[in-house]
Protein backbone atom coordinates (compact mmCIF):
# COMPACT_ATOMS: atom_id res chain seq x y z
CA UNK A 1 0.00 0.00 0.00
CA UNK A 2 2.08 2.56 1.02
CA UNK A 3 6.11 2.73 1.76
CA UNK A 4 5.73 5.34 4.24
CA UNK A 5 5.46 4.85 7.72
CA UNK A 6 3.66 7.80 10.33
CA UNK A 7 5.76 7.75 13.57
CA UNK A 8 3.53 7.53 16.92
CA UNK A 9 4.61 8.88 20.12
CA UNK A 10 3.32 9.02 23.57
CA UNK A 11 3.39 11.35 26.89
CA UNK A 12 3.75 8.18 29.05
CA UNK A 13 6.35 10.31 31.10
CA UNK A 14 4.31 13.74 31.26
CA UNK A 15 6.53 15.72 29.94
CA UNK A 16 5.94 19.53 28.79
CA UNK A 17 7.34 19.26 25.69
CA UNK A 18 7.97 16.59 23.08
CA UNK A 19 10.60 17.49 20.63
CA UNK A 20 9.83 15.49 17.34
CA UNK A 21 11.68 15.05 14.07
CA UNK A 22 8.67 14.58 11.51
CA UNK A 23 6.47 16.89 10.16
CA UNK A 24 3.07 14.30 10.47
CA UNK A 25 2.70 11.83 13.35
CA UNK A 26 -0.04 10.10 15.23
CA UNK A 27 -0.07 10.87 19.15
CA UNK A 28 -1.56 7.92 21.18
CA UNK A 29 -1.65 10.07 24.75
CA UNK A 30 0.00 7.31 26.64
CA UNK A 31 0.91 3.39 26.08
CA UNK A 32 -2.12 0.52 25.71
CA UNK A 33 -4.15 0.69 27.99
CA UNK A 34 -4.02 3.63 28.84
CA UNK A 35 -3.97 5.54 24.93
CA UNK A 36 -6.41 7.74 24.03
CA UNK A 37 -7.75 7.41 20.16
CA UNK A 38 -4.61 7.21 18.09
CA UNK A 39 -5.03 11.46 16.23
CA UNK A 40 -2.99 11.85 13.38
CA UNK A 41 -1.76 15.67 13.39
CA UNK A 42 0.44 17.29 11.15
CA UNK A 43 2.40 20.68 11.42
CA UNK A 44 2.16 21.75 7.71
CA UNK A 45 4.17 24.98 8.12
CA UNK A 46 3.91 25.41 12.14
CA UNK A 47 7.34 24.46 14.29
CA UNK A 48 4.50 23.21 17.04
CA UNK A 49 0.98 21.33 17.77
CA UNK A 50 -1.13 20.68 20.46
CA UNK A 51 -2.60 17.08 20.88
CA UNK A 52 -6.26 17.85 21.24
CA UNK A 53 -6.66 14.72 23.04
CA UNK A 54 -3.93 14.97 26.02
CA UNK A 55 -2.87 18.45 24.84
CA UNK A 56 0.57 17.41 24.87
CA UNK A 57 2.70 20.12 23.06
CA UNK A 58 5.08 18.92 19.71
CA UNK A 59 7.63 20.76 18.47
CA UNK A 60 9.75 20.52 15.33
CA UNK A 61 13.21 19.85 15.81
CA UNK A 62 15.19 19.63 12.84
CA UNK A 63 18.66 18.10 14.17
CA UNK A 64 16.29 14.82 14.99
CA UNK A 65 15.47 12.37 12.46
CA UNK A 66 12.32 11.22 11.29
CA UNK A 67 10.58 8.97 14.01
CA UNK A 68 12.98 10.28 16.72
CA UNK A 69 11.65 12.64 19.76
CA UNK A 70 13.50 14.04 22.78
CA UNK A 71 12.88 12.61 25.24
CA UNK A 72 13.54 9.11 23.23
CA UNK A 73 10.94 7.82 25.60
CA UNK A 74 8.19 9.16 24.22
CA UNK A 75 8.79 6.87 20.64
CA UNK A 76 6.12 4.06 20.07
CA UNK A 77 7.76 1.33 19.68
CA UNK A 78 6.34 -1.91 18.06
CA UNK A 79 6.14 -4.50 20.11
CA UNK A 80 5.60 -7.49 18.02
CA UNK A 81 9.61 -7.23 16.44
Amino acid sequence: MSDHVVPHFHNDAGVAVIEIGSQEFMCVGANPPFDHPHVFLDLGNDSEIICPYCSTLYRFAADLGPGQARPPECVVRDKAA
